[in-house]
C-alpha cells in the first residue's frame, strides 16, 4: 500500500478548467479519481487502466473530464473542463487491479486529497 499525493486543485469560476495530478507508484494497476463533497459520500469519478487503453467515467462527468496517464512523467492526470458548482469537492486518487473494480475495491489508504471549488 502507498499513499498517493494528489495536487492541482484550486478555486475557479463556472466554466473554467483545472488539471489534477496523481503520481504513479510504479505498480501495474489501474488508477482512478474520486471526490467527496461536504456531507456526501465519496464517489467514483474516472479511472484509467494500467496500459492507458481503457478509461471509465461517472455519468456526471462524461464529456467534460478526461483522465490520462503519462508513464514518462510517472503521473495520472484528470483534466476537468466546463466546471460546475456541483463539481466542488475534495478529489482523491487511488489504485486498483482494474477499472472495473476500482469504484468498489480501491487498494490504498486515502490521502489528503486536493480541494476543487467552483464558484458561481
Amino acid at each position: 500500500q502507498v499513499h498517493l499525493a494528489e495536487s492541482g486543485g484550486g478555486l475557479v469560476q463556472v466554466g473554467e478548467s483545472l488539471r489534477l495530478s496523481c503520481p504513479l507508484s510504479g505498480r501495474p494497476y489501474a488508477v482512478g479519481w474520486f471526490r467527496q463533497a461536504p456531507g456526501k459520500e465519496r464517489q467514483f469519478v474516472a479511472a484509467v487502466s494500467w496500459s492507458g487503453g481503457t478509461t471509465r467515467y461517472a455519468d456526471s462527468v462524461k464529456g467534460r473530464f478526461t483522465i490520462s496517464r503519462d508513464d514518462a512523467k510517472n503521473t495520472v492526470y484528470l483534466q476537468m473542463n466546463s466546471l460546475k458548482p456541483e463539481d466542488t469537492a475534495v478529489y482523491y486518487c487511488n489504485a486498483a487491479k482494474s477499472v472495473i473494480t476500482i469504484a468498489t475495491q480501491p487498494l490504498d489508504p486515502w490521502g489528503q486529497g486536493t480541494q476543487v471549488t467552483v464558484s458561481s
